[in-house]
């Protein structure tokens, strides 16, 4: 959760549209990137801009709180391999898939997982542990199919419940809690728009109900918010030990994972062939790109994604005394509702995390992590503060930031394409992706097992986002938008 679409324009190929605010902030993050990319459609260096601008392939190190319980790396690739299913990524998307088709396909078909670091090196351990129920477009939004919201809501909520039921059995403690969430009102027009929302949940018989500002201020002891909406089905986890589990299913169940091989090409086919950093290479009837923001560095998925840069900071476990002057009784994570969205959290040692904000876009899809990010804790710091007036200038212990996936409009896809129709896909997940990424990888094993009729109900199948355009395009649209953000932003 990023950047939070304050109102969506309808798509065509979509089902159950979003139904559509009045709000200069969502006018100008539509107009500003589709309107450039409209323009951008008769010039030729929106077509020739990815050959003549190469993007950088390079993977840092995660350097997040989270990371710190990340499970040991595997062994990297050590001789060419063939296999039915070939995987590339090692997140929740790919180890997610990787599990459910392995469990669900049995032992005669070899599945294989290729990461180019280590699991859970990008987004999934980077993030700020919330886990949502619905997608990033409907997620305390209302559509115009109500019954699509209802499904949608109770895939993803009985995943958290799945999710759980798996730590138990396997025995490994990911912190998963499902004790609810909250969508905080910067102002009072969000509030009104909150209560008609609650009202519209109902009736479609979403269990989202508006809370007043003073129970807000009594859950989570803060004055500054206008309302919330709750939503008691969400929760939060320990993104790393959400890894670990998902890596310890996917290889009890037969998954052979090769870690710190990297995929610099990949030949389409029948039988597709993709080459690693080494030399070695593995040569698969299906291939499942479960790579997300850094997809376009192997040449798919250009204009269905953009990766943007978000921060996240987490103090030191605060004493007793200090939370207890916070207020914080619920514990429930929240996040507000500013476009450029901020999301905390409370870990069950008591550290406090603040994430979100403004967010960077380096040229190029780049996924180099800029140069100068000290301004962006300094905002996490203050915004801790102007939250939490009692912890003072509270610093974070572990500060990091990197790249997630967004869809122009917010919605994700999962499908598949290439010319024999064996890549398959998921994308787009834009910020909402901690419970979604393993929604999608139990429709990514059904797709590679040919039972796609089980998921032609969803909306998001084989519909890629909106188009983004490609450089200098991109970027313009893109630091348009921002700047919009920052002057026109609640504070």
């Amino acid at each position: 959760m990023l950047l939070m679409a304050r109102g969506r324009e309808a798509h065509a190929t979509m089902s159950g549209d979003t139904e559509t605010k009045s709000s200069r902030r969502a006018f100008l993050k539509t107009a500003a990137l589709t309107g450039v990319g409209g323009a951008a459609g008769a010039v030729v260096l929106n077509g020739v801009s990815p050959d003549l601008l190469r993007e950088e392939v390079v993977f840092e190190p995660n350097r997040s709180y989270w990371a710190q319980s990340l499970p040991p790396p595997n062994p990297s690739l050590q001789q060419s391999i063939d296999a039915d299913v070939a995987i590339i990524g090692g997140g929740f998307s790919g180890l997610s898939t990787a599990y459910f088709l392995k469990k669900d396909a049995g032992s005669n078909t070899r599945v294989v997982l290729l990461e180019a670091q280590r699991c859970g090196n990008g987004a999934s351990a980077r993030n700020g542990a919330m886990m949502l129920t619905s997608t990033a477009d409907r997620y305390m939004e209302s559509s115009n199919d109500p019954e699509m919201d209802k499904r949608i809501y109770d895939l993803t909520v009985a995943n958290i419940r799945k999710l759980k039921e798996l730590s138990a059995t396997l025995g490994i403690d990911a912190e998963i809690e499902q004790n609810g969430a909250l969508q905080l009102c910067n102002t009072a027009e969000d509030a009104a728009q909150a209560r008609r929302y609650a009202e519209k949940a109902r009736a479609a018989s979403l269990p989202c109900h508006f809370w007043e500002k003073t129970k807000v201020a009594e859950a989570l002891g803060t004055q500054i918010y206008k309302g919330a909406l709750f939503d008691p089905n969400s929760g939060q986890v320990h993104p790393g030990k959400l890894v670990a589990l998902f890596k310890a299913a996917a290889e009890s169940s037969g998954v052979e994972i090769f870690e710190q091989t990297p995929v610099t090409h990949i030949e389409e086919g029948e039988s597709l062939r993709l080459t690693t950093t080494n030399g070695h290479t593995v040569q698969a009837r299906s291939l499942v790109l479960a790579t997300n923001a850094y997809s376009s560095k192997l040449g798919f998925l250009r204009q269905a994604a953009t990766p943007v840069f978000d921060y996240v900071g987490i103090t030191a476990p605060l004493t007793d005394a200090k939370l207890s002057a916070v207020g914080w009784k619920s514990r429930l994570p929240f996040n507000d509702c500013r476009t450029q969205v901020f999301y905390l959290g409370l870990t069950q040692d008591n550290r406090i995390h603040i994430g979100g904000g403004p967010v960077d876009y380096v040229f190029n899809n780049g996924v180099r992590q800029p140069a100068n990010v000290q301004a962006h804790f300094v905002r996490l710091r203050e915004e801790l503060s102007r939250i939490f007036p009692t912890l003072g200038a509270e610093s974070f212990e572990v500060e990091w930031g990197g790249v997630v996936d967004m869809s122009l409009d917010e919605t994700p896809s999962v499908g598949w394409m290439g010319k024999h129709g064996n890549i398959f896909y998921a994308i787009g997940f834009s910020g909402h992706g901690v419970n979604l990424t393993s929604v999608f990888g139990q429709v990514l094993a059904d797709l590679v097992r040919g039972k796609d009729a089980d998921w032609r109900w969803l909306p998001y199948l084989n519909r890629f986002p909106p188009y983004t355009p490609n450089e200098p395009f991109r970027w313009l649209g893109v630091q348009a938008a921002l700047c919009y953000y920052k002057l026109t932003e609640p504070k």
